[in-house]
This record gives C-alpha cells, structure tokens and sequence, in this order.
C-alpha cells in the first residue's frame, strides 16, 4: 500500500482510505454493525490506515462503528478523519437537507465547532482527531473566523490539521493564511471531473492533499451494478438520475474499454477505477466505501497500482464519451 502526505501536515497516510459513510447507513439502506466492524478491521490489516468518517453520518453510528474497530489498535498507526458542520439536535438559519424525519443544519459557529469535536471525540474513543474537515460552507460564518477556530484546536491538541470538503477556490485561498490548513476534499471520480478547473490546482499549487470522495460514484464505476439490481429502502441511488436505466446503457458502453484493460491486467475494474483516479493530477488519496471484510480487502489491491501511460490515454479516449454531465447526481 503506497503512502502520502496529507497536504502539507507531515502526517503519512495511505493512498486509499476507508471511506465510512455507508457503514453508518444513512441514505445507504441501513447496517449491519458487525459486519461493518469487521470490515474497517480487514481493512487496517490489508494495510489501509486512513478512516474517513463524519458526524452526521448516521447521526452519529459510523463514528461509534469506527471506534470500536480502533479500539484496539495503537493510535499512532491509525489517521482518522472527521468532519463538522452538520447538525440534526439544533436549528440554525441554514437547512442543510430533511432526511429520515430529521432536519439537518449547517454552522460552523466556534461554539458548534467545538461542541462537535467533543461528541467526535467521544464516540471514536480517543483524544484527538487527525484531520477534522468542515462538511459544507456555513454561508453565516466568514472563512476567517473559521481559520481562528481550527487555529484554537490545533493548539489545543484536540486535532492536528484541518480541511475542508465540498469547497471552492476562493475560501481555499483565504484558508491558506493558516498554517495548519492542509486538505480539501471533493466529489471526484471518472463521471465527475469538474474539480480538474476547480479545486486541484489550487491544491497542487499550495501542496494541499485532495481526497477524492466518491471515486466509484456510488457503486456506477465497479461494472457490477445492472438494470437488475434492487435497493434497500432508503438509498439514495433509488432516487438518483444516474441509476436509470437510460444512464445505464450509456454507462455500459463507456465501461467496456475500461474493463478491457482490466481485464489484460488480470485485476477488477474498481481497482483499475481507483488506480485511474489517483494517478489524476493533484489528486493525493481516494476514499473507497466498504460494507464487507471481502470489500474492504479487495478496496486495498488499488493502492499498488500503476497504470502505463498508454492505458491512461486509452480510458481517457473511452471517457470523453461521457456525455458531459447529463446525468446529474
């Protein structure tokens, strides 16, 4: 498993990252919790040791998950990310998003920052978090305040860098004037490159790792989903234009020389996904979701991957015919 900066922290960790979303089973039809125990635990020992998890995952349950995985595990050897920003117990001029009979609100009001970490904090069993990430912009809440914030952690020792995901250029700049400032992290992956005009040259310009956050989007990029396949109640990919079937044909036919070259290279094609992703300029770590030990496993064989210069121009020819961004997610 290849490692890398995050940012410009000093802090080593491996290029694929345990993306803990699913496990909390907000918006993925629920969860089995030891099931996804096991998973994180397979994937720590197939040498992943970044775990990227949020609050508001599962109002909660994806960090509880993730810290009786670690509990076990010296500190040191694990990087954990969390994020803030996204409150379900309180109400503030900005609604997020209603979901599972819950309204969900953003701040990053300092009082509100430094009351989530503590719940963070609490649930994953430890006493500091690695990287803590901002989930969205709070419209009520200048940058600037927001950098004395997370100044205030890191000193307090309660984190030890800090980010942002779901950003632009503009606030990046102005959060550059902290030192501890270190990574953005976006939506990014074969179907969703708009950050190659957005974010990614701020972030090679300024060593700031990029975390791509749904590199497989949402399961499209493993060839394993078809016209046949049922969701759980409450999945988000039963609503989502992508998973129609009209997006499916089109799917198909730009998979096809993708799994060609998979398949010469005897490996899965989400290896071969992820593998691709990573070798994009800027982009430093991916975050691979897994339900099961099997997938956790299988998420870590990307992390050895290079892809030859011909093969990266062929999936590049076969991903131009992606019509733009027809299929909106």
């Amino acid at each position: 498993m290849k490692q890398a900066e995050l940012g410009r922290s000093g802090i080593q960790a491996s290029v694929v990252a345990f993306g803990a979303w699913a496990i909390g089973g907000w918006k993925w039809g629920g969860t089995d919790a030891k099931q996804s125990v096991d998973a994180l635990q397979s994937a720590m020992d197939a040498g992943i040791n970044l775990i990227d998890t949020a609050a508001v995952y599962g109002f909660g349950l994806s960090e509880q998950l993730v810290g009786e995985a670690i509990k076990h595990t010296p500190r040191d050897e694990i990087v954990l990310i969390s994020k803030c920003g996204l409150r379900w117990d309180i109400e503030s001029p900005t609604l997020h998003a209603e979901s599972d009979g819950k309204r969900i609100f953003r701040s990053l009001a300092a009082e509100s920052i430094e009351w989530e970490l503590e719940q963070s904090l609490q649930r994953l069993g430890v006493d500091h978090i690695d990287a803590y990430l901002t989930h969205w912009p709070d419209p009520l809440v200048p940058v600037e305040d927001l950098v004395a914030t997370m100044e205030s952690l890191v000193t307090a020792g309660k984190i030890r860098t800090w980010g942002m995901c779901n950003s632009n250029p503009a606030d990046i700049a102005i959060a550059l004037k902290s030192d501890s400032f270190s990574t953005n992290q976006e939506k990014y992956s074969m179907l969703d490159r708009q950050q190659d005009a957005l974010n990614l040259p701020s972030c090679v310009k300024h060593n700031l790792a990029f975390l791509a956050y749904s590199p497989m989007a949402k399961g499209l990029l493993t060839g394993r989903i078809d016209k046949q396949r049922e969701y759980s109640a409450g999945d988000q990919r039963i609503e989502d234009p992508r998973f129609t079937l009209e997006a499916l044909d089109t799917l198909q036919e730009l998979l096809q020389p993708v799994q060609k070259i998979a398949a010469a290279r005897q490996m899965q094609t989400h290896h071969l996904v992820l593998a691709w992703t990573l070798q994009q300029a800027g982009v430093s770590h991916v975050l691979a979701g897994a339900r099961t030990a099997v997938q956790a496993k299988s998420n870590s064989a990307a992390g050895s991957v290079e892809l030859r210069d011909h093969e990266l121009a062929a999936i590049g020819d076969a991903l131009n015919a992606w019509p733009g961004y027809a299929f909106e997610s």
